[in-house]
């Protein structure tokens, strides 16, 4: 299978491979935390009684995209384990729009009482540099709580597509300049960048168009309205088990089992690789007693067989990881991003 590599006008100024290292190597450090545990320390927790947060009134989990998306779907099924967990109703609101930044600015300005949180994604780190002036610091004005989970992407087309596999692609698209399309579910998301990225290291013009959202976007492409798209796997799979889509690459260093056939991406475009991470934050100056509680019911809802099998499937890995790493992991994303959307030149509408 024949290489692709940047050339001098398309290689981004930063190494794809050493920036792939060194995020596989984080997210490799986050995963062995939320394993860390101790056990006595999981036990303790378990036989103590736990008090409710803000007087048992239900807790909120803002989700800043529409229903159907993963985001949407993760927050549903860790606000199911949390409730269940906490022993008080825990209930997901979607707030769409402007690239999650509303959903995020109501938490930002919400009591620390841990009755509001937000279920982010990894935009919250890309919008620090995508946006020029935010209403909120997506660093100082949140609590992480847990990272609940990384999700790869894969690259799909509709089947009516003359390409069925990357390096297709990257002819066919050089071949006939501006004429596919992407389906861009979210300016500035990491499923954008992951398109954008794809053409700074291939050399290949593919147009990008804006929707409202993944689940427009991902009808319009199932409909043969758009070529391509990077999607998330829990969003994809059953349509192309279906055979309403077929899977070009996937973003992973190594092949899903959910898509047999389908090669990483960097196999072909050496040093490309994008994952999305998803992840449970409250407002700045929470207790830690309350972020705690909080980490520790969603913890032991990712722990749950049935979640874990679930999340699995669909191609997720779910995470758990403690308070204080994913604090760490944060502030690493939003440097590891600042130069991609600055090379990209992409600015939200």
């Amino acid at each position: 299978m024949p290489e692709f590599r940047p050339s001098s006008l398309t290689r981004p100024p930063w190494s794809p491979r050493r920036a792939t290292m060194r995020r596989l190597a984080a997210l490799g450090t986050l995963a062995a935390c939320a394993l860390a545990l101790p056990l006595s320390a999981a036990a303790q927790a378990q036989g103590q009684p736990q008090a409710q947060l803000a007087g048992g009134k239900p807790i909120r989990i803002l989700v800043g995209a529409p229903a159907g998306g993963t985001t949407d779907t993760l927050a549903r099924t860790i606000a199911q384990e949390m409730s269940q967990e906490l022993g008080q109703p825990v209930v997901v609101e979607n707030r769409p729009g402007a690239g999650g930044n509303i959903a995020a600015d109501l938490v930002a300005k919400s009591a620390p009482d841990g009755s509001t949180l937000l279920m982010s994604f990894t935009s919250h780190t890309i919008n620090a540099t995508l946006y020029k002036k935010l209403p909120f610091d997506p660093v100082q004005d949140f609590t992480p709580i847990t990272l609940v989970a990384t999700v790869p992407s894969v690259l799909v087309a509709t089947p009516r597509l003359a390409a069925s596999n990357v390096p297709e692609l990257i002819r066919l698209a050089r071949s006939e300049p501006g004429k596919l399309n992407f389906a861009i579910g979210s300016v500035g998301s990491s499923l954008h960048m992951a398109g954008d990225m794809f053409k700074m290291m291939t050399g290949t013009y593919i147009v990008n168009i804006p929707y409202k959202g993944t689940s427009p976007a991902l009808t319009d492409v199932l409909a043969g309205q758009c070529d391509l798209m990077f999607a998330s796997t829990i969003n994809v799979l059953p349509h192309v088990r279906a055979g309403k889509l077929k899977v070009l690459g996937v973003t992973s260093p190594a092949p899903l089992p959910q898509f047999p056939g389908a090669a990483p991406i960097g196999n072909t475009v050496k040093g490309f690789e994008s994952s999305a991470w998803f992840g449970l934050f409250g407002p700045a100056g929470m207790p830690h007693e309350t972020t705690q509680a909080l980490y520790q019911a969603a913890r032991k809802g990712l722990e749950t067989p049935a979640v874990r099998k679930r999340l699995e499937n669909d191609g997720a890995q779910p995470m758990g990881t403690p308070p204080e790493a994913f604090a760490a992991f944060v502030k690493q994303d939003v440097k590891r991003w600042a130069g991609v959307v600055k090379y990209s030149g992409a600015s939200p509408e």
